[in-house]
C-alpha cells in the first residue's frame, strides 16, 4: 500500500517510480546503524551501469538516514549502456577538458582509455563524444570486497598500445556511529606515459523524490558567480544557489560557478530541502579545479572537479565525505 501511494505521488510530480528491479544486478547493502545504502556492483556481463562515461564503482542505488533517501533513479529510459543511466555519487574522468585518456593520439581503430572503465576503441570520428557508448576492449580485472559497512573495489587496467595503465582502488565506507559517507579513492599510474586528468563527482542527488524548485537551497563557502544566464528558474546570490521556480519537464539549469579558491576548503557545499528537512554537506581534502551546477526536474547536481597528473610508478589519492542531517523543524 506505501510503495503504491509513492508511485502515485512520483508519477504526480512527473518523476521516475523507482529504481528498476534488480533483475540479477550485483548488488551489496551497506549500514553502519544510522545509514543503509545500497550499491550496485561493477560487472562486464551482468552489472547494472555498461557504459562508458562514468566511473562503474561505487554506483549507490539508495542510501536512507532519518527516514529520508538521497540517491535513486532520476532517469525515464533504462538501458545499461545508456551514458547517464546511472545513479548516486558517481564519477566520470576528462583529459584536456573534454576527452578521454590517450583519445587524442589514437588512430581510428586504436584504443583509449576511460579512468574506471577500461580499454575502448576509437571509431573513426571527427572528435570525442562524451556522450557516446563506445566498445569496450577490455574492461580490464576488478576485484570487490565487501564488509557489513564498506566496500572496497579494485580495478587493473593496462593497454600496450597506447601506453597507459593504472591500479584504481575506491572504497565506499560508512563511519561508525556519524551519519557520514566517505569515498576514499587511490589511482596508481602503472604505466609508461604521465597520466593527466579531472575528475568530478556527478551526485545525481534525488532527495525525498522532490522536484527540483525553491524548497532546495545549494550553499558554498565561497561567494559563488554564474557564467551563465539562469533565466527566470534560478539565481545565485552570495554564497547560495536558489530556485525561482519548480522546474518542468523539460527545463534545466545549467551554468558553470565561479569564486573559490586554491583552497581544499573551498571544497565544501551542502544542500538542503526545507520542505522535508534532508540536508547533506560535501567536502574533500583536495582543492577544486571547477564547479558547475547542472538540474533537471527530477535530480539536481552540484559537479566539483578535481585536478590530477600522476607521472610513471606514482600515485594520486583524494577523498570526498558526505555529512546526512536533518534541519530544524520551522519555528524552532
Amino acid at each position: 500500500m506505501v510503495k503504491r501511494a509513492f508511485a502515485l505521488i512520483c508519477l504526480s510530480l512527473g518523476l521516475p517510480v523507482g529504481p528498476l528491479p534488480a533483475a540479477g544486478f550485483p548488488q551489496a547493502e551497506i549500514s553502519n546503524g544510522l545509514i543503509r545504502a545500497k550499491l550496485h556492483l561493477p560487472d562486464a556481463e551482468k552489472g547494472y551501469y555498461r557504459a562508458t562515461r562514468f566511473d562503474w564503482s561505487g554506483v549507490i542505488a539508495s542510501l536512507q538516514y532519518q527516514g529520508h533517501n538521497y540517491f535513486g533513479q532520476w532517469f525515464e529510459r533504462y538501458d545499461p549502456k545508456l551514458h547517464d543511466a546511472i545513479m548516486g555519487p558517481v564519477e566520470e574522468f576528462l583529459t584536456n577538458g573534454n576527452t578521454a585518456l590517450g583519445y587524442d593520439e589514437a588512430k581510428a581503430g586504436g584504443t583509449f582509455i576511460r579512468i574506471g572503465v577500461g580499454v575502448l576503441r576509437k571509431p573513426e570520428e571527427p572528435q570525442f563524444r562524451r556522450f557516446n557508448t563506445y566498445e569496450i576492449v577490455d574492461p580490464g580485472t576488478w576485484t570487490v570486497h565487501t564488509a557489513k559497512d564498506a566496500v572496497e573495489f579494485v580495478q587493473e587496467v593496462t593497454d600496450p598500445a597506447s601506453g597507459y595503465a593504472y591500479l584504481y582502488r575506491k572504497t565506499v565506507r560508512l563511519v561508525k556511529n556519524k551519519p557520514q559517507l566517505i569515498l576514499e579513492h587511490r589511482l596508481k599510474n602503472t604505466g609508461r606515459k604521465p597520466i593527466e586528468t579531472d575528475v568530478y563527482n556527478h551526485n545525481f542527488f534525488v532527495i525525498d523524490a522532490q522536484p527540483s524548485g525553491p524548497d532546495f537551497t545549494i550553499k558554498f563557502p565561497f561567494e559563488a558567480r554564474a557564467t551563465d544566464d539562469l533565466g527566470n528558474l534560478a539565481e545565485v546570490r552570495g554564497n547560495q544557489l536558489t530556485y525561482l521556480q519548480e522546474l518542468g519537464k523539460g527545463q534545466r539549469v545549467f551554468t558553470e560557478l565561479k569564486g573559490f579558491g586554491e583552497s581544499a576548503k573551498d571544497y565544501d557545499f551542502r544542500v538542503e530541502n526545507r520542505k522535508t528537512g534532508a540536508g547533506v554537506r560535501v567536502i574533500s581534502d583536495r582543492p577544486l579545479s571547477k564547479v558547475i551546477f547542472w538540474s533537471i526536474r527530477t535530480v539536481l547536481s552540484p559537479e566539483a572537479y578535481i585536478k590530477m597528473r600522476i607521472e610513471p610508478g606514482r600515485e594520486f589519492d583524494w577523498r570526498i565525505s558526505y555529512e546526512f542531517y536533518t534541519l530544524p523543524a520551522p519555528g524552532t
